[in-house]
C-alpha cells in the first residue's frame, strides 16, 4: 500500500504540488477579522499619506539646495 502512494506522489507534477501544498498552507493562515481588516487597511493608508508628504518635502528641500548650490 505505502508503495502505491509512492507512486501517486512520484507521477505527480509540479503544478499539481504547487496547488496541494498552496492550498494546505492557506489552511493554517489565521485571517484578520472583517473589523481588525479595516484597521490596518486604514493605518496603511495613513502611513503612506504621510510618507508621501514627508517625501515630497525632502524632494522639495534638495531641490531647492542644489538649486542655491548651483546658481540655478
Amino acid at each position: 500500500m505505502a508503495e502505491k502512494a509512492k507512486k501517486v506522489r512520484k507521477s505527480e507534477n509540479a503544478i499539481q504540488r504547487y496547488f496541494r501544498e498552496t492550498s494546505g498552507e492557506l489552511r493554517k493562515v489565521s485571517w484578520p477579522t472583517w473589523p481588525e481588516a479595516k484597521r490596518l487597511t486604514l493605518l496603511v493608508l495613513l502611513v503612506m499619506v504621510v510618507m508621501g508628504i514627508f517625501l515630497a518635502g525632502v524632494d522639495y528641500l534638495a531641490g531647492e539646495v542644489l538649486g542655491i548650490v548651483l546658481g540655478l
